[in-house]
């Protein structure tokens, strides 16, 4: 298969002032492929709050702030258009689609990675952050770690699964319930909740218990909630009626908000497990119930998930081909990146924006 024209140059979205909601769509560079790496050219990239995080600095958790001029974006879909050396024997191929995810890069032969863990790979090179991201037409990717793009998954629909849906399923995983059982997800209706929904209840055969804005009420049971609970409301005792007066089997926080935190623990039945995945943004507050004696007597658990690994990514993926997970979003072009990001922090999303970048 003969390589496609590349151009010299082409269009990304930069975050111009770090520290604020301001992006700028510039001509840069087309990178060319190095040494076991491909190059990609994307049609999509879903839009994170994790990228509103690193494009606001409001991620206390980083070790650096934002650099000017940064390339954002870490759910990005496309074509590769062009092999670097070494990589003919790749399982990757010219022509081929694959996905670009937070971890844009893992080194393969660290302690976590050889523990099955390359989410948490200690060489890892983070996409959108001190690394271009996907908010742009060409990307390189690693050849060994590029995610393939199942026929029958749309790049569109795709491009969420590589953050939000691979990061959820981790946390579903990893939350120690069991088909039948109560799980209840804090931010049921934004990027990551609205796939977590369809997932834990059409997927691993939870009951699935939504909390978010009464606004999302519609949305998240379309998505499969047998419930919902408004942040209107009392949550706390909304949930324990919705669940024998016990308490849910386990419960993600998949918001930002350090509300949904302070509640988390008391949500929770004997024996249940909390499971931080939204970073909380400023300064984090306690998480209410989470003394050593609460967690002593009702035998619980709290733990957290960074974000999936490989192997999850080809499963979420594996979901959405089968047709039991689909991602609820809309298509904006890369000019319209900013209002967004304007719109996410105002609390208005429903579902996923995925950029496209053809457009």
């Amino acid at each position: 298969m003969a390589e496609p024209q590349i151009p010299k140059q082409h269009k990304a979205a930069v975050y111009d002032k770090p520290g604020s909601i301001s992006t700028e769509v510039r001509l840069v560079d087309t990178p060319e492929p190095g040494a076991g790496e491909v190059l990609v050219k994307l049609s999509h990239s879903g839009v994170c709050h994790s990228d509103l995080g690193v494009m606001a600095n409001t991620w206390s958790s980083l070790p650096y702030p934002t650099q000017p001029g940064q390339v954002g974006g870490h759910e990005g879909v496309g074509e590769v258009v062009k092999l670097g050396p070494g990589t003919e024997s790749a399982p990757i191929k010219l022509g081929q689609r694959v996905g670009i995810k937070w971890i844009a890069y893992a080194c393969g032969g660290c302690l976590p990675c050889m523990s099955g863990r390359d989410g948490l790979c200690q060489n890892q090179k983070i996409s959108g952050y001190y690394y271009p991201g996907t908010f742009q037409q060409y990307a390189i990717a690693p050849a060994h770690y590029a995610t393939p793009i199942p026929d029958g998954v749309d790049s569109a629909s795709a491009a969420p699964m590589l953050c939000a849906g691979v990061t959820v399923y981790s946390g579903l995983k990893k939350a120690d319930a069991k088909p039948g059982n109560f799980v209840v997800l804090l931010g049921a209706g934004g990027g990551l909740g609205h796939l977590g929904v369809q997932l834990a209840s059409k997927g691993m055969g939870y009951r699935v218990i939504g909390v978010d804005h009464p606004s999302k009420k519609d949305l998240v049971l379309e998505m499969g909630a047998e419930a919902f609970v408004g942040i209107d409301e009392n949550v706390v005792e909304r949930v324990k009626a919705l669940t024998e007066g016990l308490g849910a089997h386990a419960v993600l926080v998949l918001t930002a908000a350090n509300a949904a935190y302070a509640t988390s623990v008391d949500l929770l039945r004997f024996g249940g497990t909390v499971v931080c995945v939204g970073v909380p943004e400023g300064k984090p507050v306690a998480i209410e119930g989470a003394r050593a004696p609460a967690l002593i007597i009702g035998e619980k658990k709290i733990m957290g998930v960074a974000v999936g690994t490989r192997q999850d990514a080809i499963e979420v993926l594996d979901f959405a081909a089968r047709g039991i997970v689909k991602t609820h979003y809309r298509t904006e072009p890369l000019d319209k990146l900013a209002e967004v990001f304007q719109e996410m922090d105002d609390q208005k999303l429903q579902g996923r924006v995925v950029i496209d970048l053809n457009a």
